[in-house]
């Protein structure tokens, strides 16, 4: 069995992992920043509806924070399960 096979196989998929991970901190960092950008707008400017913008961005904030939960979640299933097959080839070549 091709040792080297099945070593790229499973750096592959931790640079699956290490990637799925950095998309989830990528949403988690626009979600701060609609965040504070809801929290602040108020403050900086002067608009007729200030208010209507705060709740808007911090609406957008909590949207982008359950997708990016969400996705990460869902990819990190998808992960754990290709995880299963590395290496599952090795029976299937040995018997020939």
């Amino acid at each position: 069995m091709n040792k080297d096979l099945i070593l790229r196989e499973k750096l592959a998929l931790q640079r699956t992992i290490l990637s799925n991970q950095t998309t989830f901190l990528a949403f988690l960092r626009t979600s701060m920043y609609f965040l504070v950008a809801g929290l602040t707008i108020n403050n900086l400017l002067e608009v007729s509806y200030g208010l209507v913008i705060e709740y808007v961005f911090i609406f957008i904030s909590f949207i982008l924070f359950v997708v990016g939960v969400f996705n990460y979640r869902t990819q990190h299933k998808k992960i754990l399960d290709s995880e299963k097959h590395i290496g599952d080839y090795k029976d299937e070549y040995s018997k020939h």
